[in-house]
């Protein structure tokens, strides 16, 4: 009998609990958002044989890194232009990528990226556990190891009234986190430049004829570099397109002036 009723017992609730999963699959799923270009995308990633190199969900291959949320982590613009030459980013010969080219039509790419902003957009409760972190030039430990190169130490947070400190914690956790594609790493150029010497390197730039921007010191473009990425641009395919920074446009409108203010105050201790 007791067996009989714990069968029983497990049974209902493998039943009530499989019931509240179908009734929460939409909304997790993010199924309203599946529109015809999704699924052109899809056709897409399939067509190309994406998975296999690449993971979404982690499922797939893992040779390259996991694309699940890498639409929250690089804008339409960095990932037009990858797509269309992923050798713009990278050195194969340096940087043992081997990213093939594969001459989409400017329509297979963006209805890819609408594909992966659908997948980014899924809640995986949690997946991928820590940011894709793809370097374009030497990894941490490679660069650590360079002569004359030292690693940069990450400072333990101390309390939310120190500027620096509420600025680290929004390095790593503001959406999209700027650690996703920014190293503080010396060498270490990922989709976004090193900020090793970030402070030393902005006071030469405001000093070039070649500056575009409108800072006059270097806290005003480190500012000016988070509020409005595209008033100057970096040398180098890897970090713009058509005049656009790959950098997100939106901390202007998504960061409060005091988060700014923090942000700030952190990036410029890396002199």
């Amino acid at each position: 009998m007791f067996a009989i009723a714990c069968t029983a017992i497990a049974a209902l609730a493998f039943l009530v609990l499989t019931v509240h999963s179908h009734t929460r699959f939409p909304e997790l799923s993010n199924a309203d958002a599946i529109t015809p270009e999704v699924v052109s995308g899809q056709r897409v990633w399939h067509r190309y044989n994406c998975v296999n190199c690449h993971t979404l969900f982690g499922e797939g291959s893992y040779y390259a890194p996991d694309l699940t949320k890498i639409a929250q982590l690089r804008g339409d613009a960095y990932l037009t232009a990858y797509m269309r030459d992923p050798s713009q980013f990278y050195d194969e010969q340096i940087h043992r990528r081997l990213m093939p080219r594969q001459d989409l039509s400017d329509q297979e790419i963006a209805d890819l990226i609408a594909f992966l902003e659908w997948v980014s957009n899924v809640d995986t409760q949690g997946w991928p556990p820590r940011p894709i972190l793809v370097t374009t030039g030497l990894s941490a430990p490679a660069a650590a190891e360079q002569p004359g190169v030292t690693r940069v130490p990450v400072r333990p947070v101390t309390p939310e009234d120190d500027p620096i400190a509420a600025g680290e914690n929004l390095f790593r956790n503001v959406a999209p986190p700027c650690q996703a594609c920014h190293s503080t790493q010396p060498g270490v150029n990922m989709a976004g430049p090193s900020l090793a010497g970030l402070a030393s390197r902005a006071a030469e730039i405001i000093a070039s004829p070649d500056y575009t921007g409108d800072a006059t010191d270097v806290e005003g473009y480190i500012r000016e570099s988070i509020v409005a990425p595209s008033a100057y641009l970096l040398p180098g395919a890897m970090y713009s397109a058509g005049g656009m920074s790959f950098m997100p446009n939106t901390y202007a409108d998504t960061l409060s002036e005091e988060q700014i203010d923090d942000l700030v105050a952190y990036l410029m201790s890396f002199r």
